[in-house]
């Protein structure tokens, strides 16, 4: 997935739309963008280096992957049975597996849950979105990583029906 001059633009629109959010910055696939609300006129600016040559982009993308969150590595698509329960992000943002850092996770593999179970958040510009099981059952597979920046659609984590 390549970003767009469309995502750039939307992107600026939400940092000129909020109030609190002064700066962002995006590391996505060898593309960087860093857009810092001008204190002066109050609106985003993009501020994008040049392209990087194909040499750097390799040394971009390892410092890149300590700072702050990244795109979760795509995992080739995986089948489960029909009848398992494949919790999806609703949105693009960060997934957490607990309520806090430090804090125990909401779900681990194995454990039971039900359906109004919380079993992670995303966080969008500070806003953090409860995600619920949606069914009762078993986490079998936790597939996205913790503090990782997930797509909208991608699995996060698969519930099969206990058996009972």
């Amino acid at each position: 997935m390549e970003l767009t001059y469309k995502d750039v633009e939307a992107i600026l629109k939400l940092i000129d739309g909020s109030e609190h959010l002064e700066e962002i910055e995006i590391v996505y696939n060898g593309f960087r963008l860093r857009a810092v609300r001008d204190r002066g006129t109050g609106q985003a600016s993009p501020m994008v280096p040049p392209a990087p040559d194909s040499s750097s982009q390799s040394r971009r993308a390892e410092k890149a992957e300590g700072a702050g969150p990244s795109i979760s590595a795509t995992r080739p698509a995986k089948e489960f049975p029909a009848h398992y329960t494949v919790i999806r992000a609703p949105m693009i943002g960060t997934f957490y597996r607990a309520p806090a850092p430090g804090e125990k996770p909401f779900v681990e593999v194995g454990q039971s849950v039900r359906a109004e179970d919380t079993v992670c958040l995303i966080e969008v510009m500070k806003l953090f979105n409860s995600i619920r099981a949606g069914a009762d059952g078993k986490v079998v597979e936790i597939l996205a990583e913790n503090g990782a920046l997930v797509e909208h659609d991608q699995p996060l984590v698969v519930i099969a029906p206990e058996k009972g």
